[in-house]
């Protein structure tokens, strides 16, 4: 069940990347579970991880070979999230990375591994590296489609964006590809999350456009409310095209590049909530005139993540006073509550903290049974404003986590 996403079609290369899909067998049912991403040498990268203490073992391996050296390989498994392993979890995703390295004759520390999948289960190392030279061997630069599919867990369909710009005359392509449906409330990026362009730019510039592109995305959905173990997301910029460098901040080609980036992460990030467990609703939820982004972004989470607005949506029940009750329950002490203005889409539910005289029931259900809806909140004390995306919560979730490990 997804709400408003097609399934991607062909997807541009980007000169620089090779990728390859395949199973490894960690699924019951066969199917691809196993992705590699190849980085060609002078590329640049950025990345960012989950700020969950629970940190899953390849999150902790990736930050480490980072520190140490440039990625040439992105070494993907679905199925298995090796988190909550301890030590043998750090010295399994060790060995599939000493493993590949063998085979592609690297250095181990240029190896990042990810996970995603069950917590709490050992990686099924011999699986995986039985399986990394077929993988190696299938290199393409025509692979993205395939790579999005396999590291799917409950995604319903693969996320994936491509786009082109023109920069200093010269053509520079950007593509994405996601996966997340559930666990969704990153605290950095999202469940995986892999964005490459072809743009000639320097590490420093690149990092600031990932900080930009996850506040303006990944870091402004929720689903469920929960953080992932191994939220990681990564930026690559090949350096391919024939172009000059990007290195200033405040130039037209930063701010071109940053752009594109940034919608194409948003378009992931808005797939991702598209696709949550269960949905029936994309939900926008505004925040208006706050003092500072911060209590924006209070209210919008605490109205998003409410289970009993949530299941109001589902039931396209217009029972405004579950909304104003999350209101209410943000972190904002000084809160004027008789200030405060409610829209869904542009019916007027609450006018100065009370029922809009406008507002009637029949009003406020049809456009609750819209399955894409705007929930604006005005707070009138500031002129700062915030947007989150979110879902509904059905039955279908909760069946869906019910029996996730059945």
């Amino acid at each position: 069940m997804s709400v408003g996403l097609k399934y991607p079609q062909s997807l541009i290369k980007i000169k620089g990347i090779r990728l390859s899909a395949s199973s490894a067998k960690i699924y019951r049912k066969k199917r691809d579970d196993i992705a590699l991403i190849e980085i060609t040498d002078g590329s640049v990268t950025s990345a960012a991880f989950t700020q969950n203490r629970f940190c899953a073992a390849p999150v902790q391996i990736s930050k480490n070979h980072l520190s140490k050296s440039k990625p040439r390989y992105c070494l993907i498994n679905a199925g298995n999230a090796n988190a909550g392993t301890g030590e043998d979890g750090l010295s399994n995703s060790k060995a599939i990375c000493r493993e590949l390295a063998k085979i592609t004759n690297c250095n181990e520390n240029e190896i990042l591994p990810f996970s995603t999948g069950v917590i709490g289960e050992d990686l099924p190392v011999e699986k995986i590296n039985k399986a990394l030279p077929q993988l190696v061997k299938n290199l393409s630069e025509d692979c993205w489609v395939n790579v999005a599919k396999s590291i799917m867990t409950t995604d319903t369909i693969p996320k994936a964006v491509s786009s082109q710009i023109s920069i200093a005359n010269s053509t520079v392509s950007v593509t994405g590809i996601a996966k997340g449906s559930g666990m969704i409330k990153p605290d950095m990026a999202t469940m995986l999350s892999f964005v490459a362009t072809d743009a000639n730019i320097t590490k420093d510039a690149l990092d600031k456009i990932r900080d930009h592109a996850l506040i303006k995305s990944f870091n402004r959905i929720t689903i469920d409310g929960d953080t992932s173990t191994n939220d990681s997301f990564l930026l690559i910029s090949t350096c391919a095209i024939d172009a000059p460098i990007i290195d200033k901040k405040d130039s037209k080609e930063f701010k071109i590049l940053e752009n594109e980036i940034i919608k194409v992460c948003r378009e992931l990030a808005q797939a991702i909530v598209r696709d949550g467990e269960g949905a029936t609703k994309f939900l926008s939820i505004q925040v208006d005139e706050g003092i500072d982004s911060s209590e924006c972004l209070s209210v919008a989470y605490k109205v998003a993540e409410s289970l009993l607005v949530k299941t109001a949506f589902t039931a396209s029940d217009p029972n405004w006073g579950r909304i104003i009750a999350a209101i209410g329950n943000s972190n904002i002490r000084d809160l004027d509550i008789h200030k405060i203005d409610v829209y869904i889409d542009n019916i007027c539910i609450v006018n100065n903290g009370e029922r809009s005289k406008t507002y009637s029931e029949d009003k406020g259900m049809k456009v609750m049974r819209q399955n894409e809806i705007i929930l604006r909140i005005n707070l009138r004390r500031g002129t700062f404003s915030e947007e989150i995306w979110t879902t509904d919560l059905s039955y279908e979730y909760i069946k869906i986590n019910a029996e996730y490990r059945s």
